[in-house]
């Protein structure tokens, strides 16, 4: 792969043909925008695109509109410093957690361990084959924890795709002992009501508190059944977690939530939470919670309170995930328009669909509201060919900054600037071409985030990759070091 160094600013006039429009109008009637892919153990599925689609990428990459295929570009201020492709686990890559001088790398097949002492040359140190999607990962202290949000045979690593449809069937969370990195012990499992899609940890000294995130009930699933209007909340003992259990199921949503399609075309049904961001430092969390979100108070971890709760039925399908800023007085939502799987980063869907919703927490204890501010979008047009949509980020840790960098899925990793609410900009990027120009083939970024110093990366298809960021407006990050970072368990960087 050859990695050029590209500051234009690409503005492309990509996916504004009739099938994009026709896909525009598809996403906007859809019932229910599905979240990110959940095939089970089955690989993401090729998507066909039109003639017309094909014949327009191909000229964008002639013209030097977009990169070439698995081409890499990126701003003057970015270093791509290594790739490392996936090995003995094929599965899609998904979420990312740090501990030390360790990378975590959730896969719908298991988990991958790295060593990033020296971010240039990570090394593998373990690779667990522990299959069931998507895998979402975490650390805190000696155990990891991972979701599976399949139905499967049984809570083993050698269990198999189940319907759940059946009783004996089997989602929720995995919990490993990984005080040996090279040699990671299964050590409990917790089933929990339509299994687990995010979790989200609130750690404490003794105990561990795991907020479980799913969603998408079913009269037909004995284990989640409607309405599901809360989150399940396990609590993990760190000297035993072979005790770990749920402890309640707190409902969020006691109206039920966004109402969806018709009543809201192109919205999402609130049933359930996508993903919760704690900050414990504040005793706040933001949920991302379909077609709602949702700021809440969890002084109490067993008993979290909504404080505020907010809806764009105008622009957002799918409430997908939520960072706050250093002081606590803005949250990022992201919408994860077509779950992924489809091509949104074009001028057809424009920049305020598949975006971020920028919102200023104003007022003070229960009376605190979420204001809308603005949205967020990278305007590098992308073909029809490429997934893109706002997906997984961070915040950077500039002292009277908000920056982020965040992952875009095949739009590649975007670092920008919020301290303006209502005017973000983009400060730096990285992305590759496209992973076909013939056919729509899910790919690309799933996690991008901000640690000790570097950017990492988790490929769904090319795997781990390691960037370095040099920039006077960010350089100040380098001096903030931490010990462990979940992203969804933001730490207080002034400290």
């Amino acid at each position: 792969m050859t990695s050029l160094h590209n500051t234009r600013v690409r503005r492309r006039r990509l996916g504004v043909a009739v099938a994009a429009a026709g896909l525009f109008a598809t996403l906007l009637t859809a019932g229910t925008a599905a979240a990110t892919p959940d095939p089970g153990d089955a690989p993401a599925k090729k998507k066909g695109v039109t003639t017309s689609q094909q014949a327009e990428a191909r000229a964008a990459i002639e013209s030097g509109e977009i990169p070439g295929v698995d081409e890499i570009v990126h701003s003057e201020n970015i270093k791509h410093l290594a790739n490392i492709p996936k090995d003995a686990l094929k599965g899609t890559n998904s979420d990312l957690a740090f501990q030390g001088e360790y990378a975590f790398s959730g896969n719908y097949d298991g988990f991958r361990i790295f060593d990033i002492s020296n971010p240039k040359v990570p090394r593998t140190v373990a690779q667990v084959l522990c299959p069931g999607s998507q895998n979402d990962i975490s650390v805190s202290g000696d155990l990891l924890f991972l979701s599976t949000d399949s139905s499967r045979s049984d809570d083993s690593c050698t269990s198999t795709t189940q319907p759940a449809t059946e009783k004996s069937s089997w989602e929720g969370m995995k919990i490993f002992d990984i005080s040996d990195k090279r040699n990671p012990r299964y050590v409990a499992a917790v089933e929990t009501a339509c299994g687990s899609h995010t979790h989200t940890l609130v750690p404490e000294r003794r105990d561990v508190y795991v907020y479980v995130s799913s969603y998408s009930p079913s009269a037909t699933f004995p284990d989640c059944q409607p309405p599901h209007d809360g989150i399940s909340i396990i609590k993990v003992p760190r000297n035993a977690p072979h005790k770990s259990a749920v402890v309640d199921f707190p409902v969020l949503f006691p109206d039920g939530g966004n109402p969806g399609s018709p009543t809201n075309p192109g919205v999402s049904k609130t049933t359930g939470c996508h993903d919760i961001t704690v900050l414990p430092s504040k005793d706040l969390a933001a949920g991302a919670c379909m077609g709602d979100g949702i700021l809440f108070d969890i002084e109490d971890p067993e008993n979290p309170r909504v404080i505020d709760r907010v809806q764009d039925n105008v622009n957002f399908a799918f409430w997908h995930s939520a960072t706050f800023n250093q002081k606590a007085n803005k949250v990022v939502f992201t919408d994860e328009l077509g779950g992924g799987g489809a091509a949104t980063c074009n001028a057809a869907i424009g920049p305020n669909r598949g975006a971020d919703g920028i919102y200023d927490i104003t007022g003070k204890g229960d009376k605190r509201k979420l204001v809308f501010k603005s949205y967020y979008k990278i305007d590098r047009h992308q073909a029809d060919t490429e997934n893109c949509v706002a997906h997984n980020g961070s915040l950077i840790p500039v002292k009277g900054k908000d920056i982020m960098v965040q992952a875009w899925y095949q739009g590649g990793i975007s670092v920008w600037d919020f301290t303006n609410s209502s005017e973000p900009k983009e400060i730096a990027y990285f992305e590759r071409g496209p992973l076909s120009a013939d056919t729509l083939v899910t790919g690309g970024s799933w996690s991008a985030y901000y640690y000790n110093g570097y950017i990492y990366s988790n490929d769904i298809a090319k795997g781990f990759d390691v960037l370095k960021l040099s920039d006077k407006r960010t350089d100040g990050a380098k001096r903030v070091w931490l010990d462990e970072l979940n992203v969804q368990t933001q730490p207080d960087y002034r400290r």
